[in-house]
């Protein structure tokens, strides 16, 4: 299944629709791909209930250190409901290597960046931006108090599974590798301003917008972005406690 490598390393598995794995999973359709490995909406044979698979490539996951790590790293997030649940790790025999892939929940939704790709103008008003950010920088808090970091954060990575008053999010693909460092965080809450920024318009509109958004983007520089917030959860006080004129 899947292309062939001729010897080299596996860069592309290209799973089509209905290869059933390990005898207990079809594949439906492939729902996303990176730098590490592929993801794939699967359903189990059994209850024909649907998830989702990541499949590591594997010079992307030496011994299993890769997976491994990640799978741990979900299961002390557990909690964290930003996150997707975790379930189990299965491995299958692809052009003559065993792959490893991690079966998690199907986390129905869009992508951040079409939300707003979809929206009048590409950007969204300040008002909702804000609901956004809260939402985003409430989950990471959970995930910061629990001294670890997401590290991936991008508007590919967020999924937006209700909006309204709030905002119902997951977020997808973590980086994985080392326990948190305070930079970890910071470039977390970073990261964070940066969706904010780019949600209502970036640069293009950036001049015309009021105060209370300037204060919270500060012409996206580091250092004046973490004198205000270095971790999710500074960030959701503030948004709780902002003043506007």
């Amino acid at each position: 299944m899947g292309k062939k490598s001729n010897g080299r390393r596996i860069q592309q598995f290209d799973f089509p629709a209905g290869t059933i794995l390990a005898g207990k999973y079809e594949i439906v359709s492939q729902i996303g791909n990176g730098w590490e490995g592929e993801v794939y909406l699967i359903r189990e044979c059994a209850t024909r209930i649907e998830r989702a698979a990541k499949f590591w490539y594997p010079h992307r996951n030496p011994a299993n250190r890769t997976a491994r790590f990640y799978a741990r790293k979900l299961h002390k997030l557990r909690h964290c409901p930003i996150l997707i649940q975790y379930y189990t790790q299965e491995t299958i025999i692809h052009e003559d290597q065993p792959i490893r892939f991690l079966v998690s929940e199907y986390v129905e939704g869009e992508l951040l960046c079409d939300f707003v790709s979809r929206q009048p103008g590409k950007r969204i008003p300040v008002f909702q931006a804000l609901h956004l950010l809260h939402a985003l920088a409430a989950g990471i808090e959970k995930i910061h108090n629990l001294r670890e970091y997401h590290g991936d954060l991008h508007d590919e990575n967020v999924i937006v599974r209700r909006y309204g008053l709030s905002f119902d999010l997951k977020l997808v693909d973590m980086f994985h590798w080392g326990p948190a460092r305070p930079q970890n965080l910071h470039d977390d809450v970073c990261d964070l301003v940066r969706l904010f920024y780019d949600a209502i318009g970036g640069q293009r509109h950036y001049a015309k917008q009021p105060p209370e958004a300037k204060a919270i983007c500060c012409g996206l520089k580091r250092s004046l972005i973490l004198k205000k917030f270095r971790t999710g959860g500074q960030l959701r006080q503030y948004l709780e406690t902002m003043q506007w004129d």
